[in-house]
This record gives C-alpha cells, structure tokens and sequence, in this order.
C-alpha cells in the first residue's frame, strides 16, 4: 500500500477520535502506534469513534516502519500511512559556479 515513500514526502494517517480531552483538544488513536496521542481541534464537529484524517512529513523510513512529523514524531508500521504528494527537490536556477571572466 505503501511502497514508494522516501523521506520527505507528505503522507496521511488515518485515525480515530477516542475523546473529547478539553474545549479545543481531542484524544485519537493511532494505528500501530501504541502512545496516546492528542491533536488541537478549536471546532466542535469532532465524535466519539469518528475517523480524522492526520498529515505530517515523513523524517524516516526503516523497513517496515515510517516516522512521521506529527509534532510530536510518530513511528508506525508502513501499511498505516498512504502518500499524499511526493517531496521534488528544489531546482537550481542559477550555476553553482560563476562565468569565467
């Protein structure tokens, strides 16, 4: 499902609200990760059992993990995260080395 990603790229994870912690956080529960986990939500839209979807950067791949910038980093199994744009490196537009003169 995976297979492709290299560090950089924005994936997606997808995750299940477990509950309501204050006005404006939300406990979700992450697959194969086995912390607790909150995110910031400042609407009131979010219920109990309700799948949100979580995007970060990916910062490492292993063999069968991936650890993904979700402020805090996040290490999951490979088969959780889907690909959502592909990191292209930035282009040069000018020479490195100047003109001779």
């Amino acid at each position: 499902m995976a297979k492709g990603i290299t560090v950089g790229d924005e994936v997606a994870i997808t995750a299940i609200v477990r509950k309501r912690v204050t006005e404006d956080r939300v406990s979700v529960s992450i697959p194969h990760y086995g912390f607790p986990h909150s995110i910031v939500d400042r609407t009131s839209a979010l219920k109990k059992g309700q799948p949100i979807e979580l995007t970060g950067n990916v910062l490492r791949v292993d063999e069968n993990t991936v650890t993904v910038n979700l402020s805090p980093p996040v290490t999951v199994d490979i088969a959780a995260v889907k690909l959502v744009t592909s990191y292209v490196p930035p282009t040069r537009k000018k020479p490195l080395v100047d003109k001779p003169t």
